[in-house]
């Protein structure tokens, strides 16, 4: 059975983020705005994207 997935994409920019912000949106592999990369749901990933909650959008599947 395949893991989870969540599809993140990046719906503000990072310009003017703390840089730990910064760092958990590239850590997710976003790069640019409006860009969307699926990732394994796990509690590692949960909490990148907690991190920079009010710059993305999640999807699950």
């Amino acid at each position: 059975m395949a893991a989870k997935q969540l599809k993140v994409t990046l719906k503000k920019s990072v310009y003017g983020q703390l840089a730990n912000i910064a760092q958990s949106v590239r850590g997710l592999g976003l790069r640019k705005r409006h860009q969307t990369v699926t990732v394994a749901d796990t509690p590692e990933n949960r909490g990148l994207i907690r991190t920079a909650r009010h710059l993305l959008a999640v999807v699950e599947g």
